[in-house]
Parts: structure tokens; C-alpha cells; sequence
């Protein structure tokens, strides 16, 4: 009786760890001196023998419902929803960290990043406040770096903030997004730094990649890359450096010159995640799940609900 009664309470310890006080598992493990595997099982332990119970009051429908309910006609598993916050800024920190608590669910080891506004956000908060060595051992590009001086589109930079904030071995492309023209893209292609991201990207277990909007004014490499194709496909979204239209179709160009994770490599991924910002809208997302791609999601949860509405 005494040992079941120690053990309901080592249950109680780490569940308040991690639910009370933010605690990592990793965090909690290295505290107790177990794995974090442990860590896991044993916080499932404390929900099935009611040491645990979780209420979640929101307005409306629950962000696990909401997730459900998409889940019944797209490809996603999962995922983590946030409300909206007082601002595009504070809906974005809160989305950045269900993003860290997700990774942190699905164990994943070897992850790649995508580029854009919200992934950079994101590796402003882990280096404001690194939550310390987590699960991830390996971090990559998903494709090269910008030429322009807006950090969130430098892929390698991002990778090394984010690596030494989670105590993940980095891995770099040193080619750039963009090539001059699809000749020099092969020839790049056919280096040794490609061949050996292809090893990494064969290797992925976890991809994040942002979910944007279609610009009203594409911007001149899109332009040339694809020509009058985005307007006549009616392009609606943009996954790393591709553009979808509403049918979920990925829109396929002869002169595309960019350097990035192919398509049909991501679609082998095992967690591929969907990340939305603030600004993220119905028509992006709901053409983005059509792709088929997605196998999880970070959004807001009025996002989901309007998309679900609207269907």
C-alpha cells in the first residue's frame, strides 16, 4: 500500500512539473535522473489513474475538437491550436510555443525548418529564452538561403540559433534559395553541399514548414520563375518556396530555379507540420491541406473554426 501510495505521488511530482510549473520532460528527467521516455509514460499514467484530470473551458468548440474535426477530411494526426492573443505579435508567441510543445510530442529527432515571417519569430523566441537542451538531435534547411538581409529567410542562420537553443547538432546548406537561372541550379544540384542535405532530408522524421499567403503583388523572382502560371492556375498559398492554388495543387514550373526540398521527398516525411501565423488565411489553409502533405497543424483556432464553418 505504502509503495503504491509513493508512487501515485512521484506521478503527482512530475505531472506538476510539467503541467503546473512549464517544465520540459527533458527538464524533468534530468531533475530525477530517468529518461525522458519515462518521463512520458509516466505522465500518461497520471492521467489514466486520475492523478491528472484536464478541463479546458474555451468559448465554442475545443481546439481538440476543432482538430478532430479536420482530421475527418485531410490528412492531418494532429496538431495544437492557440486563441487569439491581444495582437498579431502576442497570437504569434503563442502559436511559437504550441509549435515547441509539439515537436516535444512527437519526439521528433532530426528535424527540418522551412523560411518566412512566422518561423523567424520563432527562432527570436527560442534565442530570447532557449528552453534548453530538448529531444531534437539534428536541425537542417528545408532549402537555401536568401539574398536579401531579412534574417528570417536566412535559412542557415535560423538553424544555428535554434540548434544551439536546443542542444541539436546543425546542419547547413551553403547554396543559396534562388539561383541565377535553372542551369545553375543543376550545376549546384550536382554539388557534394546538395548531395549531403539529401542525406539529412532522407533522414527526417519532423519537417516545419510555413503556411503563407499568396501576395497580392508577387514579387519579381516568383515572377520570373513562373511566369503568368500563378495568376492562371490561380495560385492561393505558398509552402517553403512553392505556390498551391484551392485544389491542393502544387504549381509546377519549367523555370523554376529554386533550391529546396523536393515535393515529393516532404510527402515521405513522417511528421510534416503545417505552421500558420496570425495572418495566415482560410483560403492558404484550406488549400494547403488539400495538398495532402500536412500530417499536423499550428493555428489559430478561430482559423480552423472558420474554415470548418465555411465547409
Amino acid at each position: 500500500m505504502q509503495d503504491k501510495t509513493e508512487r501515485l505521488r512521484r506521478l503527482a511530482l512530475v505531472a506538476r512539473r510539467y503541467y503546473l510549473e512549464d517544465k520540459k520532460q527533458s527538464d524533468i528527467a534530468a531533475e530525477l535522473g530517468v529518461s525522458r521516455p519515462l518521463i512520458s509514460r509516466m505522465l500518461s499514467e497520471a492521467r489514466e489513474l486520475g492523478v491528472v484530470e484536464i478541463t479546458i473551458h474555451t468559448p465554442g468548440e475545443t481546439a481538440e475538437a476543432l482538430l478532430r474535426r479536420l482530421a475527418e477530411t485531410t490528412s492531418l494526426h494532429g496538431g495544437a491550436l492557440a486563441p487569439d492573443g491581444e495582437d498579431d505579435s502576442q497570437t504569434n508567441l503563442a502559436l511559437c510555443r504550441e509549435t515547441l510543445r509539439l515537436l516535444e510530442r512527437l519526439e521528433a529527432r532530426r528535424v527540418g525548418i522551412g523560411w518566412g515571417h512566422f518561423i523567424g519569430q520563432l527562432v527570436s523566441l527560442v534565442e530570447a529564452d532557449p528552453p534548453g537542451r530538448s529531444g531534437v538531435a539534428h536541425l537542417f534547411p528545408l532549402l537555401g538561403s536568401a539574398g536579401f538581409p531579412i534574417r528570417n529567410y536566412h535559412s542557415n542562420e535560423n538553424v544555428r540559433i535554434l540548434a544551439s537553443a536546443l542542444g541539436a547538432e546543425p546542419h547547413f546548406l551553403y547554396l543559396p534559395a534562388l539561383a541565377e537561372s535553372c542551369e545553375e541550379k543543376e550545376i549546384l544540384c550536382a554539388t557534394e553541399l546538395y548531395r549531403q542535405m539529401e542525406q539529412q532530408w532522407q533522414q527526417m522524421d519532423t519537417a516545419l514548414v510555413n503556411i503563407g499567403n499568396y501576395p497580392s503583388t508577387p514579387d519579381f523572382a516568383s515572377v520570373a520563375r513562373y511566369g503568368p502560371l500563378l495568376q492562371r492556375q490561380k495560385a492561393c498559398g505558398r509552402l517553403l518556396a512553392y505556390f498551391f492554388n484551392e485544389n491542393g495543387q502544387i504549381i509546377r514550373s519549367d523555370h523554376d530555379f529554386a533550391i529546396q526540398l523536393p515535393v515529393e521527398q516532404l510527402a515521405q516525411c513522417r511528421n510534416v507540420v503545417g505552421l500558420c501565423s496570425a495572418n495566415t488565411s482560410v483560403r492558404a489553409l484550406r488549400g494547403a491541406l488539400r495538398t495532402g502533405l500536412f500530417t499536423h497543424l499550428v493555428a489559430r483556432e478561430q482559423l480552423v473554426a472558420a474554415l470548418l464553418e465555411e465547409n
